[in-house]
This record gives structure tokens, C-alpha cells and sequence, in this order.
């Protein structure tokens, strides 16, 4: 069945089974969202869900019920400055960079730090967090649920494709499924860095891989959006993507 995680005011569908523990329902938000399973409370209507049990001990659960998402407050390091200082990672397309920022910074704030330390143009700057984008320049960073050692992935608006663009490369990949599907199988692929998200699903389907269907692909914790490349998501040689079956709805921002 599927039931909708609500976090940071959105909405993300997942699969679950009827008698699948509320660990294993953890284990499914940290590869997707990145928030560890020992930060995690999920709670329905306020009544917190406890690691121990499955979803059978919860008769409340059914198809499409909302489940809160919170996140237990990091205990301050010793001798904190309560400056509000953390440490975030810029992605780029081939590198990334480690900066300093305040967790009441705004993302114009950001923009122009990374314009300082890296010269790129501000108004070339598209900023995603957790497959979400900081597209309102005067929101704080904390809005968006970045905090410490978060990484923050920088796509530049492209002026000229050609004169932009690195050289196309080929990239082998293994693509994972979860157990619920094809019984967690490991499928490897070659594919261009040029190629998107969406041409990726339409392969997997054409092979008769996956059944028609939603899924979710992952990336190093974060979910991949279907119209960007995989050069563009960081995907490296010999790197893994992960299939779930579900989609992702964003409700606000």
C-alpha cells in the first residue's frame, strides 16, 4: 500500500507493506530524503510510531495515510557559540566545495558566497536541496531544512549548450531495485553522462526491466529528477542507482 510521508510542508508517496516494521519504513525515508533513521520520529495524528513494531500493529494504517515526518534536534556540540555557524557542500557538475553559512542566511546570501569564493554568474545559479529547489531568494536557509554537513547542488542555467557543455561521456552503472521489486535486482547499464533521468526510465522500460508503473530513481540519497542528466545528478563511472517504487509530490515553496 502506499501512504504519503509529510515533511518540510511536502508530501512524498511511498510503498510499504502491510506487515513491514517501522524500521524498515526508516531505512525507505534516509536512502530518499537523507535524514538518518535515528533522527527520525514518524508519527500519525500524534501517536508515534515505535521502532519495534510493524505496520500490522498499527490498524489506523491504510492506503494513502499521512505519516509526519519530524526530525529529533541534534544535541550542541561542547562549547558551542550558538553563532548559528554550519558547515554545507556546493556541488558543481565536476566538483564541489565546502562553505560557511548561517542557518538564517538566505539563499540570496548563499548565491552570493558562492559567487565570491567561485566567480559564477548569480543569475546563472539554479539551487536544489533534497531534489527540491531554493527558488525563493529571500527564504532562510533553516526554511528549507538544510543544517549542518547538508549538500547543496548547483545547476547553471545554460547560455550557449555548445560552448558549455563538457565532452559527452559513457558511464557504466548498476541500477538497484528494492526487494518489492524483481526480488532486489542489480541491473547493469551503460549509458551517456548527457543522458536524462527520464531517458534512463524509458530504457528500463523498453527492456521490459521494470513494469509500467511510478518510480523514484536514487542517487546517493537524493531523488533524481527526470528531466536533468545524469552528468547533472553527479552520477560518476561504476556509481549505483537505486528504483522505488512511488512518486514525489511538492506542495508550497
Amino acid at each position: 500500500m502506499r501512504v504519503t510521508i509529510v515533511a518540510w510542508a511536502r508530501e512524498f508517496l511511498i510503498e510499504v507493506g502491510c506487515q513491514e516494521p517501522v524500521l524498515e519504513i526508516k531505512a525507505k525515508i534516509e536512502l530518499l530524503l537523507g535524514v538518518p533513521v535515528s533522527a527520525q520520529i514518524l508519527s500519525i495524528l500524534g501517536w508515534e510510531l515505535v521502532d519495534g513494531l510493524d505496520m500490522e500493529d498499527y490498524p489506523i494504517v491504510t492506503e494513502g495515510t499521512r505519516i509526519d515526518l519530524t526530525i529529533k534536534p541534534m544535541t550542541p556540540p561542547p562549547f558551542n557559540n550558538h553563532s548559528g555557524k554550519i558547515q554545507i557542500t556546493v556541488k558543481f557538475s565536476a566538483k564541489q566545495i565546502n562553505i560557511e553559512v548561517d542557518t538564517t542566511d538566505t539563499v540570496r546570501s548563499l548565491k552570493e558566497k558562492i559567487h565570491i569564493v567561485e566567480s559564477t554568474p548569480i543569475k546563472r545559479m539554479s539551487l536544489f536541496f533534497s531534489g527540491v529547489e531554493l527558488d525563493e531568494d529571500f527564504r532562510n536557509l533553516s526554511e528549507y531544512g538544510i543544517g549542518e554537513f547538508s549538500e547543496i547542488i548547483v545547476f547553471l542555467k545554460t547560455v550557449n549548450r555548445l560552448r558549455d557543455d563538457p565532452p559527452t561521456r559513457k558511464l557504466n552503472i548498476v541500477v538497484k531495485t528494492s526487494s518489492a521489486l524483481l526480488n532486489a535486482a542489480s541491473i547493469p547499464l551503460e549509458m551517456k553522462d548527457s543522458s536524462t533521468v527520464n531517458d534512463l526510465r524509458s530504457l528500463l522500460l523498453s527492456r521490459k526491466i521494470l513494469p509500467e508503473d511510478d518510480y523514484l530513481f536514487i542517487h546517493k540519497q537524493r531523488i533524481m529528477r527526470d528531466n536533468c542528466s545524469l552528468r547533472w545528478h553527479g552520477v560518476e563511472n561504476g556509481d549505483s542507482l537505486y528504483v522505488f517504487k512511488g512518486t514525489v509530490s511538492r506542495n508550497g515553496y
